[in-house]
């Protein structure tokens, strides 16, 4: 038997073990309230990511091999210097020699737009500044995906369901066929102590805004795989794979 198969074989048990995703469940309701994925960086900026995520994200652009990433939601821009980071390495093993990834953010602080124009993976990286859901912006995004072959797109901004509803009906038709949307923070749904004073809660997240836009786009399926493997996640069927054409 293959390393592979062996691979897809575990991925696959561990989708049926009620204990070990319980197990998960608990790990993830435990971790919220000491901010665990706050404690991790990415070439020196704070990510805010788990690292299984992170990983995920790592094997789906190897995977992929995008010329363009978009992701709404900049932050410290952690994870913008993470996708600039794997580009480059794509681009050093072969892949794509003119990949960028474009950040949006409703707002870009002083401090973190300077580190990030200042990082050395800063050659791969821009930025727009105003809402992800926002008419001009869109536009700038969809001119700025124009023509690229191989589109990646991250959501990790507002987590209410208007708003991810807003934006995967403004990026989602942008991801290529054979790679991903990804919606962040599914895990909302899930956990109730993930709320706090926020808008977003169990009926109101971004998990609720992708079985909505599920209902009428069949061209994207939710990979249960990657949730299966990571078991422990903050996008549980938030990554979403364009299997066909519209």
């Amino acid at each position: 038997m293959s390393f592979d198969k062996e691979v897809q074989e575990r991925i696959a048990a561990n989708g049926t073990s009620e204990e070990l995703k319980a197990r998960a469940r608990a790990f993830m309701s435990a971790s919220l309230a000491p901010k665990y994925s706050y404690n991790f960086s990415w070439l020196g900026r704070p990510i805010i990511q788990y690292p299984q995520d992170v990983i995920a994200m790592q094997e789906i652009i190897w995977q992929v091999q995008p010329d363009l990433i978009i992701e709404t939601g900049i932050a410290h821009g952690g994870s913008l210097i993470f996708s600039a980071s794997m580009l480059e390495l794509v681009a050093a093993c072969g892949g794509p020699q003119d990949s960028e990834v474009l950040g949006v953010d409703i707002e870009i602080r002083t401090h973190n737009r300077k580190a990030i124009e200042e990082h050395p993976m800063r050659k791969r990286i821009s930025m727009i500044e105003g809402s992800s859901i926002a008419p001009q912006v869109i536009a700038q995004v969809r001119e700025r995906a124009s023509g690229r072959q191989r589109v990646l797109v991250s959501l990790d901004s507002n987590h209410t369901h208007e708003h991810v509803l807003a934006e995967l009906n403004a990026y989602a038709s942008l991801t290529t066929v054979g790679s991903y949307c990804v919606v962040f923070d599914t895990i909302v749904e899930d956990m109730p102590a993930l709320a706090g004073d926020r808008p977003w809660r169990p009926g109101n997240n971004p998990k609720t805004a992708v079985r909505e836009y599920l209902k009428s786009h069949p061209e994207f399926e939710i990979d249960k795989s990657v949730g299966d493997k990571l078991l422990i996640t903050v996008a549980p069927d938030g990554y979403l794979k364009r299997v066909r054409e519209t």
